[in-house]
């Protein structure tokens, strides 16, 4: 079976019934959305499918050796790259920053494109989604959020855009930096 087939096989089984915070679509579409993105960067179809499965260890029960047998090494130390701790033990609201300063030191250390490229897709659609809940729903998307300050959502996305912008020559990081004005930087201006 193709990689990225099997990607997006395994990642529908694994978020089978789980749905998006706002939109409430299935889950699995994000991460799908996340491989087409990463496909605009790069035709290296490990890269891809990590992109499709970015979220599966964070969320849900599948286990690191579980994707080591489905998938081998280096698209599970992709995905690995790019998963946060959740520290399931405390509150996620409690820890949301902690979680966030986290991810963007492990990216600030990694000089890897392949992971760089993951990053960036997994956030465009993130933001691609918080643009079309915010015209559907307006700001009552924030009380979805472990972290209810779009303040703080400006702050990270932003962050990860400026350790990204090796990256400004693909459309993807131009339209992710172009989602973020639109949408965050109006609501964290709008909160000072």
């Amino acid at each position: 079976m193709h990689t990225v087939t099997h990607a997006v096989k395994f990642a529908a089984d694994s978020f089978d019934g789980q749905r998006r915070k706002c939109s409430l679509q299935p889950a699995v579409l994000h991460g799908i959305e996340a491989g087409t993105i990463a496909s605009t960067m790069t035709d290296d179809n490990e890269v891809i499918a990590a992109a499709i499965l970015h979220d599966v260890l964070e969320d849900t029960p599948v286990t690191k050796e579980e994707m080591e047998i489905a998938f081998g090494t280096r698209i599970t130390n992709l995905v690995l790259a790019e998963t946060e701790n959740k520290y399931r033990s405390l509150p996620a609201e409690n820890t949301w920053r902690r979680r966030k300063e986290e991810a963007i030191s492990n990216l600030k250390s990694t000089n890897d494109v392949c992971v760089r490229i993951i990053y960036l897709s997994d956030k465009l659609s993130n933001m691609r989604s918080l643009y079309n809940d915010m015209i559907l729903q307006g700001d009552i998307i924030w009380q979805q959020f472990n972290q209810k300050d779009p303040k703080q959502h400006y702050w990270y996305y932003s962050q990860i855009a400026e350790i990204l912008v090796d990256l400004n020559e693909y459309p993807a990081w131009q339209e992710y930096v172009r989602l973020i004005n639109l949408v965050l930087k109006k609501e964290g201006e709008n909160r000072e």
